[in-house]
């Protein structure tokens, strides 16, 4: 296994890779460079061929230029894709994720905007291994998305550091069309997290990531490995699993051994630190020249605009809907939010 590769993008004529729809060329169409079994996957699983994709974005971007609501959006084949593969190929629905999207970014810019990976605490909170990439693909072809709360201390670091850390890797990925297709799968080892990490976040605001998240960033999660969950802690667990879909909720799996979790997982993904080849500190390194890599990229998501969210669909919200689990959360957070951490 060898460490993966990130799709090189080929732009025909005059077409420049971040053009916004109000480009005298917006019309034209980049080359796929997807491999050819990747090329198989997205027809079997996202029914997309040349002849969709290309009807598609051009829709697509006619849409985004004649929409009153939005403004400086991306319209390379690149960004506009991400949404029609998370959505099937459907364009209403990833018109929609797309608004909610970038609803979601200027809603909660402190975590969504400035997604800098040169800042300090950010570079920092990486190198200690909070989150990363590892350079080898999973037996489904999907990058892995590693995470160890031991390098969160929440005496160095905010919420802010620690939602940027997270958008900044799924920017990062989603620049690279192969993943766009085969999705992610994710491993965390909650070994030290401690109910006093709940007091990073209001409840609600908690509860409203964990949804918009789901339904504006154009993620495909397809497995959710989970080592060393305390049990202190499991009453966020079982709320974070109560505001996410069903189909996204059976993808997460518990595990309380290395070994039980070798039987779902390749080891060769992981660092070897977790029985894997490759030493964490070298996986860091290499997913660091990634970011470095996207970093323009990711600073230029910050120019585009929602200037009116009316036509954003919205489902109604539930009255009864977890009033419980909002009360018990309220009940952790006001108990360990004057608790000095040793």
């Amino acid at each position: 296994m060898s460490p993966t590769k990130s799709s090189d993008i080929t732009v025909d004529g005059n077409c420049q890779e971040n053009h916004t729809a109000t480009d005298e060329c917006f019309t034209c169409f980049e080359t796929c460079t997807l491999p050819k079994h990747i090329q198989e996957v997205a027809l079997i699983q996202l029914r997309e061929n040349e002849s969709a994709r290309k009807q598609a974005i051009s829709s697509f971007r006619q849409w985004i230029s004649k929409n009153a609501d939005i403004q400086n959006v991306i319209t390379d084949e690149n960004f506009l894709l991400r949404f029609l593969r998370a959505k099937k190929f459907s364009l209403p629905m990833a018109q929609q994720m797309l608004l909610k999207y970038l609803n979601l970014r200027q809603r909660f810019s402190m975590y969504f905007m400035g997604l800098d990976c040169m800042i300090p605490s950010i570079s920092e909170l990486i190198d200690s291994g909070y989150m990363f990439v590892s350079p080898f693909r999973d037996n489904e072809g999907r990058r892995v998305i590693i995470g160890t709360a031991k390098g969160f201390d929440l005496r160095k670091y905010s919420n802010r550091d620690l939602g940027i850390a997270h958008i900044i890797t799924y920017e990062t990925l989603l620049n690279d069309e192969v993943n766009q297709v085969v999705g992610f799968t994710h491993f965390g080892d909650f070994d030290t997290i401690t109910p006093a990490y709940i007091t990073l976040f209001a409840p609600n605001e908690f509860a409203t990531l964990i949804k918009w998240g789901e339904q504006s960033i154009p993620m495909r999660h397809k497995a959710i490995h989970l080592l060393n969950v305390p049990t202190p802690i499991k009453f966020a667990y079982d709320y974070f699993r109560s505001r996410i879909s069903p189909k996204l909720s059976a993808r997460m799996k518990i595990y309380n051994s290395l070994s039980e979790l070798h039987e779902k997982l390749d080891k060769k993904v992981l660092p070897k630190e977790y029985g894997g080849e490759m030493p964490m500190a070298e996986m860091i390194r290499l997913w660091k020249k990634e970011l470095l890599a996207n970093r323009e990229k990711l600073l230029a998501l910050d120019n585009m605009r929602l200037l009116s969210d009316r036509n954003i669909i919205t489902r109604k919200t539930k009255p009864e809907m977890n009033h419980s689990l909002i009360a018990g959360f309220d009940q952790i957070n006001g108990s360990f939010r004057k608790l000095e951490v040793d």
